[in-house]
């Protein structure tokens, strides 16, 4: 069993209190870090439960920096998980992979998935499993959903053989050119395009069980006894994982007020969790700004240098490392201090609504056509 989580170097204390948890249930499981960040020195006990770290560099990922600059952080580390299931596969021998979202915490043994995958290569948990009735969860809950995909990917297992192996081929093939959270195009990061997986794969095992993927968008329909941390039963079954989808941005606690009344015992979950992430180094290293939010002369990538670079591919062949700003007169920072300003924001912004990303091959040029259009500008 090969279970893997995808972070930046501030989310090494939930990815740590993930490892933990698995190792407790499954000591024989091996668990790897996919690491799109530069590793700082941190205590032993949160490193303690790695097996591997995998640097983003590791990846057979074409154009690295130029590729890395188009994404988000979130996309980001989205972004690398269908590329991370293939590298672990061939580097590891992986035959069953796990992916768990970093503020997810393992309570029970993975058995019954594990079972499940005997049956289908390829295993998903939908958002929710039951419908909801009243308006309020409707408009939270399915409404959200078709917004940002029925299943969440979250959580992901897969048999790195026949329909699962095929499944991972595409899918990584679409994150990697079509990784982005742009709702108003049909993209969500990583999740929308699964909504498209049941239709081309049929080897695919769906766990509607109350007991996996607990979150505050399930609430409705699952309640929670038993006591923090281990022994909690959702709907009278052993819990087997809980995530803790929108923590940092206070969603999560917000959301479990409205819903998690019924369950007390969640928002002890939640102290716990905090107290957990705190003893794995919380208020340190979660402070740490990703390497990959800064050009190399420290000034900050904004959200409009990434949206402006990645719908123009003159851009990115006349700068194929949009990080280094070390010479004026082939930088993008300093290309953009000059003529990105005087982009028309709001348009760029329609357009980046109305219009879904160009695919890679349709924006390839050549670096020298590219370059003498872009120098050729007043």
């Amino acid at each position: 069993m090969h279970v893997f989580t995808s972070i930046t170097a501030n989310y090494l204390p939930k990815a740590a209190a993930l490892a933990h948890s698995v190792k407790r249930v499954h000591p024989e499981a091996v668990f790897h870090v996919v690491l799109s960040d530069v590793m700082p020195d941190c205590p032993p006990i949160v490193t303690a439960p790695f097996d591997s770290i995998i640097p983003i560099g590791e990846l057979p990922i074409p154009n690295l920096p130029s590729w890395i600059f188009k994404h988000r952080i979130v996309e980001l580390c989205t972004a690398v998980k269908g590329t991370a299931f293939q590298h672990i596969a061939n580097r590891f021998g992986a035959k069953r992979i796990y992916y768990f979202d970093p503020d997810i915490i393992v309570a029970g043994r993975l058995d019954d998935l594990e079972t499940a995958l005997d049956r289908n290569t390829i295993l998903l948990t939908p958002h929710q499993s039951v419908p909801d009735v009243d308006m309020r969860a409707i408009l939270d809950n399915e409404v959200c959903c078709l917004k940002h995909g029925v299943y969440n990917l979250g959580f992901l297992a897969v048999r790195m053989e026949g329909q699962g192996l095929a499944f991972i081929d595409w899918w990584a093939e679409r994150l990697r050119t079509l990784c982005y959270d742009e709702v108003p195009n049909g993209l969500f990061t990583d999740q929308r395009w699964v909504d498209l997986a049941p239709a081309f794969f049929d080897d695919i095992g769906i766990m509607r069980g109350p007991e996996f993927n607990v979150s505050t968008w399930n609430l409705t329909h699952r309640k929670a006894t038993g006591k923090v941390p281990y022994d909690i039963l959702v709907n009278g079954r052993p819990l087997v994982f809980y995530h803790f989808s929108g923590f940092d941005s206070g969603a999560q606690k917000t959301m479990l007020e409205v819903y998690g009344s019924h369950s007390p015992v969640l928002f002890e979950l939640r102290d716990w969790y905090i107290a957990r992430c705190e003893d794995l180094g919380q208020s340190t290293l979660s402070k740490i700004p990703c390497v990959h939010g800064a050009f190399s002369n420290g000034a900050l990538v904004t959200t409009d240098h990434r949206l402006l670079y990645r719908r123009r591919g003159d851009l990115m062949a006349a700068f194929p490392d949009p990080y280094d700003a070390s010479n004026p007169a082939q930088s993008y920072f300093h290309w953009y201090a000059k003529h990105g300003r005087d982009e028309d924001r709001p348009t760029l912004r329609k357009l980046i609504r109305r219009h879904a990303p160009e695919p890679a091959l349709r924006m390839a040029r050549s670096a020298r056509s590219a370059w003498r259009r872009i120098a050729s500008q007043p």
